[in-house]
């Protein structure tokens, strides 16, 4: 969760105003000029490649060369909170690239914007080149700086940062080398390889972290009644994206010696999604056993950025953890809480009294407004 002090964390449903807030700059974020919003929608996706995305009305700003343009500019929103007695908290909303600018009849600009993983997906390299060996932490760091100059990434505790790279091969564009789609298709980047995630964060902070589990610290308690913050809660279950079963081999090819496979899958018997003891080398366990209702989804994940068995096992646990509980979201309207990060562990309260943790995958809201959606999900368990 982002920086929020906890007198506005407990005092949300009593908040009294929510101010907003904009900025541009055309020099890279060096100089940020202030400029009125009229309107702002966000959302925030960690499956999604972009994480951050809005939608925004700018006033007192002119569509121009110097002014906002789909080129050079950025733009960064905040909300504010207000409770009695106290003065305006402000909380990043999201520091975004212009991808769309019109001119409305009143004059102000409405813009589209994505967050800056567009900028490293856009820098692609002239020519093929090979990047590494090296670690994680140096080749992270140096691909960032070619595509955005002066941004520092930020390394959240529990990324294997030192980690080594081997040489790799791209003809491609930067993003593809560091971090491919969050559902773990493709070959991977370094982020995979690693077991952890790449994002820009709320502040446009380019950030490593670690795939987020139901073990994750829990950052707000999601309440139903008197004096809570739950407004309309909505179970869903989908199988999409589902395994319980992950194979990660690691095969840089040139006659190097393969790592792996390496299977890691749901070793919980209380799971719905309970692969058996070990289904590689007992797979009739569950007959032998009486557990019919055992199934085996299998994913495949090769990278050459693999290159032991213990970075091949991280690689999969962090893959197995994003897809276990996906069959069991919950779809829920909360008071807004503008600190709330995509990736972050919270209590559900489901029913009276029946409290669940969630991570939270995507949520949205409008700027200024009292209310957010969000999408979270769950291990699912027999009962």
């Amino acid at each position: 969760m982002l920086p929020i002090s906890p007198q506005i964390l407990a005092a949300l449903p009593s908040v009294i105003r929510r101010p907003t807030r904009a900025e541009w700059s055309n020099d890279g974020g060096q100089t940020w000029h202030d400029c009125g919003l009229s309107d702002g929608k966000i959302s925030a996706d960690r499956t999604a490649e972009t994480r951050y995305q809005a939608d925004a009305v700018l006033t007192g700003v002119e569509m121009s060369r110097d002014e906002v343009n789909t080129v050079s500019t950025q733009v960064r929103l905040w909300q504010g909170v207000v409770i009695p007695r106290t003065s305006v908290e402000w909380i990043p909303a999201g520091r975004y690239k212009v991808t769309g600018a019109e001119v409305l009849r009143t004059g102000s600009v409405a813009v589209e914007l994505d967050g800056l993983e567009d900028e490293l997906r856009r820098a692609e390299f002239p020519i093929a080149r090979v990047i590494g060996p090296d670690s994680a932490r140096v080749l992270t760091e140096q691909l960032v700086a070619e595509a955005l100059p002066g941004e520092a990434v930020a390394w959240r505790p529990g990324v294997a940062a030192d980690t080594t790279i081997p040489a790799v091969f791209s003809d491609g564009d930067r993003w593809d080398v560091l971090s491919s789609s969050p559902t773990g298709s493709g070959s991977g980047g370094i982020a995979q390889a690693i077991g952890a995630e790449l994002f820009f964060d709320a502040s446009g902070i380019p950030t490593m972290a670690p795939i987020p589990t139901l073990d994750d610290p829990v950052v707000w308690r999601i309440g139903q009644g008197t004096g809570g913050v739950l407004v309309e809660p909505a179970t869903q279950q989908s199988s999409d994206g589902l395994f319980n079963i992950v194979a990660a081999t690691g095969d840089g090819g040139g006659g190097t010696e393969a790592v792996g496979p390496v299977v890691v899958w749901d070793d919980d018997p209380n799971s719905l999604t309970y692969a058996g003891p070990d289904p590689v080398n007992d797979p009739l366990a569950p007959q032998r056993l009486g557990l019919p209702w055992v199934r085996l989804r299998t994913m495949r994940y090769s990278s050459a950025l693999l290159t032991s068995v213990g970075q091949a096992e991280a690689a999969a646990r962090a893959l197995l953890a994003d897809s276990l509980g996906v069959q069991s979201s919950l779809s829920l309207t909360a008071i807004c809480n503008p600190a709330l990060e995509a990736g972050d562990v919270v209590e559900v309260e489901v029913s009276p009294g029946m409290w669940e943790r969630h991570v939270i995958d995507s949520l949205s809201w409008s700027l200024g407004g009292t209310s957010m959606s969000c999408t979270t999900r769950t291990t699912s368990r027999r009962l």
